[in-house]
């Protein structure tokens, strides 16, 4: 993602999520934290033509027990079109936000998930994350509960190497 799809993603965020949507400050934000040396942000997106389709960002945070790498990652924001449900583009732009969560070596990526978005919740499951606990009134101002997933990468590249 760059500066100039910020409208874009406005736009899409907005039809996506009325009531919760971010603001142009919050995507120039995490922007300025995802350039240069010692950047700890990844943010992408997806187009069909000349139509944004879906976006999405991983934030790293902490510093490992080593000392070398992040403690963690966290999914930020993840969107798809409504008329791309279905199509694979979700598991798409998840699978590029590991990826980058993967280059930040970190032991886990969590994110936050509205308790009433269960299509989101089964890909997260697909991917290996599982639920830890909620955050009470997360998403505002609806006042509605967040779901907090776990996905252990360590878990993850073990899987992968014994399977």
């Amino acid at each position: 993602m760059r500066w100039w799809d910020i409208d874009p993603v406005l736009a899409l965020e907005k039809e996506l999520f009325p009531d919760d949507a971010w603001s142009r400050g919050m995507f120039w934000s995490e922007l300025a934290h995802a350039r240069g040396l010692g950047s700890t942000r990844r943010y992408v997106v997806a187009y069909e033509g000349e139509r944004l389709v879906g976006y999405g960002g991983v934030a790293a945070s902490g510093t490992a027990s080593d000392g070398g790498s992040a403690a963690g990652a966290d999914i930020q924001t993840i969107a798809a079109a409504r008329d791309h449900w279905g199509t694979g583009l979700g598991a798409r732009l998840l699978t590029e936000l590991l990826r980058h969560a993967t280059a930040f070596e970190v032991d886990q990526v969590m994110l936050e998930v509205r308790v009433d978005n269960t299509r989101a919740q089964k890909l997260y499951e697909r991917f290996g994350f599982e639920p830890i606990g909620f955050r009470r009134g997360y998403y505002q101002p609806g006042n509605v509960d967040a779901l907090v997933m776990r996905l252990n990468t360590h878990t993850v590249s073990e899987e992968k190497n014994h399977g």
